[in-house]
């Protein structure tokens, strides 16, 4: 029997950890929190301090009945979760749900799971930080609070089913006024002109003018008075320069190289990284520290040394920006060097392992030197006018790569500054031969929309929420349907261009598209509505240096220098004034439709609103028996939709023509557009429209369905037309009734029967049943427990 029991929070971990500790270890798994606030009212009695009241989660009773069995078996139990305050809050939680004796207990921690870590750990344990505890208990009970008590507020003012959260509603917020100023944007344009040399040996040197044309009458007469001008190289100036490498990554930063990078959401960065932490291959993945310890700086630099020189080695020692930052924390590194790569694992943990060794050991490589140079080119034109202008090249060369051999940051640009490259060889007074110059209408940008890692780095900035918080913020904006993350198709917009070829000018009217984007993040119409409801009636919840203050609140609780219910105290009481003073708002002041105008055909009114499925647009007043609907479409807005784009979606359901003797109609549905024949659908795509495609188009869409269709369909059955056995992404499977089931192993699904498929249907587990919360009673009494046992924790964390 093992005299020592080991608790992680998670199995992936517990199997790396054993590895390291002999027979006289057993380490098994919490599997995360064991018990957490029940659903509904009585999680918090607000009357006792704000005591929460903990329940054992139904999926954790046989694993919390397993541990105490365990327990009492053992010596000593040592609890080895995380090291920040959601691992510490585990940790407390078992120590009172096992009934675990102090005397009996030691925590500890460590920041990578390596053989000398950990045995580093138990060398040095504590007890349990209850500080820390009260920290993250604070965060649990204000964020239930704000939503318990907010949620129910938008589902009579707004629409059923909605949900709002202290840092969630912050992060709706930045991306809906991010929204508004892209709306209310004016784009301003100017010429930026361009000269292309021909130079000996067939080679060409590229020069911008220095300063760009505001005007098209200005662009014109500039290209005129370059007509019969003469080129030279008035100066070339020659500057040494460097780059400097980017510092570790922190949570943060790591999860904005991801997704530039790798095209990772921020989600899966964390959940991949999770599993390389496990695995033992990277230090601790929740992090706002940029700092490497001594012993992680000595490792890189002679794995630097060994594999590229002695002179690509520069230690540095970098300074977190955060105020909250953990220095005494490290940085996201590998914990070993000597793995450049990842082998025989998932693709995705082998490439962003790749990413986190690169960027560890470029932050102490030395620094790039480059070499710049600039040639200036003079304009001398015998055409009447003065310019101050000059005509520049630039290029640079690499005269020491440093850390760019082995790492280079990206940014969140739209689009990069080219690399430039070395120029040819030139000299002062050279004369040059003008291939041709183009003056081309160019557009000032709006603010660009926010990418999952833009939004964490300005929540970041803003000083809201930290490392643990920004994955599930950025995932619960979207489950809700306040933002979505999608590409949108950008809109043709006609520039000018003037060039001159060969002393002729020539002027031309040429199409681009703009305003294209990729998996950026948009506001949807009910994060508009709801955002703008906070903003009014809960300015504090939605205020950025509130929602940041708070966090630094949670800061001074961790450090034992604020007590925890007294900063929900101090909240709840303004909060939940304000809360009650809504029950006076009326729902139609919230989410009134907005008039749009009238209809020319028929003189009734047109609404844009908010309706059950999404926003629509209204004919005929809301008590009107034959009022009208259309669905706006993806990327129009309540807000700012006009009249003749409202009437442009009346015009839909469109009948398309005739097939079959049936008739073929084409429309807008909540996955796009389609036709729909003999009560099937068919999508058109990106390529039609419903407002213009053929009958011939639809024919050929309607039959290609079909096609697939048939081949999807195994087997249907005269008895129920409901019954079908399918082929799916997965395999065959059985559909019935909008609900489908799975097909045993080495069953021949063409074989099946009527009754065969019934049997299984009925064979089939129930779904699991919801969890039932606490009735007044039971809550009660586990009220005065967690009352009694917080206020024994508190006085002892005091005493510490």
């Amino acid at each position: 029997m093992s005299k020592n029991l080991v608790i992680v929070e998670s199995p992936a971990k517990a199997k790396t950890i054993e590895k390291y500790l002999g027979q006289d270890y057993k380490v098994m798994s919490s599997y995360g929190h064991v018990r957490d606030l029940p659903k509904g009212n009585n999680a918090i009695n607000i009357e006792q301090d704000f005591a929460p009241v903990y329940e054992i989660s139904s999926d954790k009773k046989q694993v919390v009945s397993e541990l105490k069995k365990l327990s009492k078996e053992v010596d000593v139990v040592w609890l080895a979760t995380d090291d920040d305050r959601e691992g510490e809050a585990i940790s407390w939680h078992l120590l009172e749900t096992l009934k675990l004796k102090n005397e009996k207990v030691k925590r500890i921690v460590f920041r990578e799971i390596t053989k000398k870590a950990i045995l580093t750990a138990i060398d040095n344990p504590r007890e349990v930080d209850l500080d820390l505890v009260n920290a993250q208990q604070a965060r649990r009970v204000l964020d239930r609070l704000v939503g318990f008590e907010l949620s129910p507020v938008l589902w009579k003012k707004v629409k059923a089913g909605l949900s709002a959260g202290r840092v969630q509603s912050v992060a709706v917020r930045i991306v809906v006024e991010r929204e508004r100023e892209i709306s209310e944007f004016t784009p301003e344009s100017a010429y930026k002109v361009q000269a292309v040399f021909d130079l000996e040996g067939g080679k060409q040197l590229v020069a911008d003018l220095s300063k760009k044309l505001k005007t098209e009458e200005e662009a014109r007469a500039f290209v005129e008075y370059c007509k019969e001008a003469a080129y030279s190289i008035q100066d070339l100036k020659v500057k040494p320069g460097k780059r400097t490498p980017a510092a570790p990554f922190t949570t943060s930063t790591l999860q904005q190289e991801a997704s530039r990078k790798l095209g990772f959401p921020v989600s899966m960065t964390m959940s991949v990284a999770q599993k390389l932490y496990e695995a033992g291959h990277i230090t601790y993945m929740r992090t706002d520290s940029v700092n490497l310890s001594d012993d992680a700086i000595a490792a890189v630099s002679a794995e630097i040394s060994k594999a590229y020189g002695e002179d690509y080695v520069q230690t540095r020692a970098y300074k977190s920006k955060s105020k909250s930052a953990q220095e005494a924390h490290e940085a996201i590194r590998p914990t070993n060097f000597q793995f450049h790569t990842l082998e025989g694992i998932d693709s995705r943990e082998a490439k962003l392992y790749d990413l986190i060794w690169k960027r560890t050991v470029a932050s102490q490589m030395a620094d790039a030197k480059l070499e710049k140079t600039t040639a200036y080119i003079s304009i001398d034109s015998p055409a009447e006018g003065e310019y101050d202008y000059t005509l520049q090249a630039s290029g640079e060369v690499i005269k020491f790569e440093g850390f760019l051999k082995v790492y280079l940051e990206s940014t969140d640009e739209e689009e990069d500054e080219e690399q430039k490259g070395m120029l040819p060889p030139l000299s002062v007074g050279q004369s040059l031969d003008l291939n041709k110059m183009v003056a081309t209408e160019r557009f000032s940008r709006p603010p660009a929309r926010y990418t999952e890692a833009s939004l964490v780095k300005k929540l970041e900035e803003l000083g809201i929420g930290r490392p643990s918080t920004y994955a599930p913020t950025i995932s619960t904006i979207q489950k809700r349907d306040y933002v979505v993350k999608e590409p949108r198709e950008g809109k043709e917009r006609d520039y000018k261009e003037i060039t001159l070829t060969k002393g002729q000018i020539a002027e031309e009217t040429r199409t681009e598209i703009t305003g294209a984007e990729k998996n950026k993040l948009f506001p949807t119409n009910t994060g508009m509505i709801v955002n703008d409801f906070l903003v009014k009636y809960f300015p504090g919840i939605v205020d950025y240096s509130f929602t940041a203050r708070v966090e630094e609140q949670f800061d001074l609780i961790a450090h034992g220098k604020l007590v925890w219910n007294q900063m929900i105290k101090d909240f709840y009481g303004s909060f939940h004034q304000k809360v009650e003073d809504t029950s006076e708002v009326e729902r139609a002041d919230v989410s009134a439709a907005r008039l749009l105008g009238e209809d020319p055909k028929t003189g009734r009114n047109i609404y844009a609103r908010l309706g059950r499925f999404g926003p629509i647009v209204q004919l005929g007043e809301q008590e009107d028996e034959d009022k009208t609907y259309a669905s706006m479409r993806k990327g129009q807005y309540i807000e700012n939709i006009t009249l003749e784009e409202a009437l442009e979606l009346f015009k839909l359901p469109r009948v398309v023509g005739e097939f079959e003797g049936k008739e073929i109609t084409a429309n807008v549905g909540r996955f796009g557009p389609y036709v729909r024949h003999d009560g099937k659908f068919a999508s058109l795509g990106k390529e039609l429209a419903p407002e213009t495609v053929t009958e011939e188009e639809a024919i050929a869409l309607i039959l290609t369905k079909r096609e697939a269709d048939a081949k999807k369909l195994i087997k249907s059955f005269e008895q129920d037309a409901d019954l079908q056995v399918l082929n799916g992404r997965w395999g065959p499977y059985i559909s019935y009734k909008k609900k489908n089931y799975k097909i045993p192993k080495g069953t021949e699904a063409e074989k099946l029967t009527y009754g065969d498929c019934i049997k299984l249907i009925e064979e089939a587990p129930d779904p699991k049943a919801k969890k039932k919360t606490a009735t007044k009673k039971t809550a009660t009494k586990k009220t005065t427990t967690a009352k009694k046992t917080t206020t024994r924790k508190t006085t002892t964390a005091k005493k510490k």
